[in-house]
């Protein structure tokens, strides 16, 4: 029964990256088989987030509600997802996104962007065109203190690509914050890996392409962005213990671990 799960949810998962097509076959093929590979990638991520949480535990100690910074995905969290998208005129902001970044502003946070551009990889838009559009993005909804991408397919076993947790341990770098003072929003479960794999507080915003599994999965779970925000400015973090038991249970992600992300250094 646990083989046929793993099966129909492997299944799951390829059809959700290839449906967006068009595809060739090599393509197609190469997509079927990191879709084997990510549930396992993923599950290193976690285990490795939890080992380091467990270290940090030690020397942990209580923290404000408020975060330091608040690490922000791109499609689908700030702005409609419009798979690779290279179009600055198609960015269309969610509802809510610019008056909770503003309140979040207001409470000092620091913000960051932090992108997965696969399609960069997939040769299906430019590294330019990925630029055009975060430069759009900041002027609609900036300032950010810190922008940046991966431009890595899932196979390319690069550091950056979410779930793996090294874009978002960049930016906390970046920004001068401790990863257990920042926070993590996002839509699907790749988003929550990398951020429990860093020690960072995650909290997802459904959308309709987000799986039912990573909805169970996720530590904290709003309706809306302003939601999120609500939840961020007013409710403690989870201590480390219990992102670690909640972690136990972190769903199949749709990313993989993938040398180096892409940084667009923001100037307000």
């Amino acid at each position: 029964a646990a083989g046929v799960a793993w099966a129909a949810g492997t299944g799951e998962l390829a059809w959700a990256r290839i449906a967006p097509g068009p595809r060739d076959v090599r393509e197609i093929a190469a997509m079927a088989a990191t879709s084997v590979a990510m549930p396992f990638a993923a599950a290193g991520h976690r285990l490795a987030g939890a080992r380091r949480a467990r270290r940090l535990a030690a020397l942990e100690s209580p923290r404000p509600s408020l975060p330091v910074a608040v690490l922000l995905d791109r499609d689908g969290t700030l702005i409609r997802d419009i798979p690779y998208n290279g179009d600055p005129a198609r960015i269309e902001p969610l509802p809510g996104v610019r008056e909770g970044l503003d309140a979040l502003r207001a409470a000092g946070v620091r913000l960051g962007v932090v992108s997965n551009q696969s399609g960069v990889a997939r040769r299906r838009i430019a590294g330019d065109d990925v630029r055009a559009v975060m430069d759009r993005l900041v002027a609609l909804l900036g300032p950010f203190d810190d922008v940046r991408w991966c431009p890595h397919g899932p196979g390319d076993g690069c550091r950056c690509r979410k779930p793996a947790p090294g874009m978002l341990l960049d930016a906390a770098a970046a920004l001068g914050a401790d990863p257990l003072a920042c926070a993590v929003v996002g839509d699907i479960g790749a988003d929550l890996d990398a951020a429990h794999a860093a020690g960072m507080r995650a909290i997802l915003v459904p959308t309709p392409v987000t799986r039912r599994e990573e909805i169970a999965a996720a530590p904290e779970v709003v309706p809306t962005f302003a939601d999120a925000v609500e939840r961020l400015l007013r409710t403690p973090r989870p201590q480390t213990h219990e992102l670690i038991a909640v972690g136990g249970r972190r769903p199949r992600s749709r990313g993989h671990a993938g040398p180096r992300e892409r940084r667009l250094k923001v100037v307000a």
